[in-house]
């Protein structure tokens, strides 16, 4: 019935609203925005009807969330980074049918999910950057998952992505673009050094790190990250312990995933941390992914996720 048209990896850096203010860093982040716009671009090109956001800064401790109310307006201050985003207003519309749908199908498939359709919770600005620069119009709807996973399994994760793929193509009448927001390397600059870091790797280890990671999505070499990813997580900062990686995955078909990504936006630092703007081009799912039964049986890293 529905389609998945676009899925990607993108960054969310609150030094891209300080890149539109007067001010040291004014431009500075205009590479990432544009690679938001270029994203967003082709999401209209692909008729995309809503935007699925695993959002790394959405913090849950128990089972997995959606946001999809009808509609969302507010006027958003960070609460970590209060000096980098302040006063951002937005309005965006929801939609509360993919939202069930979606929270539907992943419980059917045994990983349990909640849909809040009916909600007074605000966006956080891991859906809030993006949208942004994708969807300032309002063309896009948007639907937000929690993607900072306190007590949960990345293979939980991936299953919850292809259980989302299910339901957009088995049971919603639409278009869909799934984007996992958040950052290759996590690892900010310690306290009292963050300027200095601005636009730095916090080490040498995880810059090379990253750019190794990159180069195997590049080739798709998906079998090996996918085995890696816990300890890529681990030994990474991964943002969100990489859960909204590990979504996007499950939902592309896991370690039988069988594409090279398209970087839009080169690999960059921010205060201290690594970034990137990559679309993961959309396949069929494989043939033995196609009717599998209990999520449970995929075949996710020999079950050490």
């Amino acid at each position: 019935m529905g389609k998945l048209a676009l899925a990607a990896k993108i960054t969310h850096v609150p030094s891209m609203y300080l890149s539109e203010i007067d001010g040291p860093g004014k431009g500075k982040r205009q590479a990432a925005i544009d690679g938001h716009f270029e994203i967003g671009r082709r999401c209209r090109a692909l008729g995309v009807d809503t935007i699925v956001v695993f959002d790394t800064h959405w913090l849950v401790n128990a089972d997995y969330h959606i946001n999809c109310a009808p509609h969302f307006k507010d006027v958003y201050t960070s609460n970590e980074l209060p000096h980098f985003i302040s006063n951002m207003a937005y309005e965006y519309d929801g939609n509360p049918v993919l939202g069930q749908l979606l929270a539907e199908t992943a419980n059917a498939h045994g990983v349990t999910t909640l849909a809040h359709p009916a909600t007074t919770l605000a966006l956080e600005y891991g859906t809030l950057v993006p949208m942004r620069y994708m969807n300032s119009d309002r063309h896009f709807k948007v639907v937000s998952v929690s993607a900072l996973c306190q007590v949960h399994f990345l293979a939980d994760s991936a299953r919850l992505g292809w259980a989302f793929r299910r339901a957009i193509e088995d049971h919603y009448d639409g278009t869909v673009a799934v984007f996992a927001s958040g950052s290759l390397s996590h690892r900010f600059a310690q306290n009292g050094t963050a300027d200095a870091y601005r636009d730095k790797m916090w080490s040498p280890f995880l810059e090379r790190l990253d750019h190794d990671i990159v180069g195997m999505w590049e080739r798709g070499e998906w079998a090996d990250f996918c085995d890696m990813l816990p300890e890529y997580a681990s030994k990474g900062h991964g943002e969100g312990f990489m859960h909204d990686t590990a979504m996007l995955l499950g939902a592309l078909g896991w370690n039988h995933y069988d594409q090279g990504v398209e970087v839009v936006t080169p690999f960059f630092p921010s205060s201290g941390t690594g970034q990137i703007n990559a679309v993961f081009p959309v396949s069929p799912m494989p043939a033995t992914l196609q009717g599998v039964g209990a999520p449970s049986t995929l075949a996710l890293a020999g079950g050490r996720l």
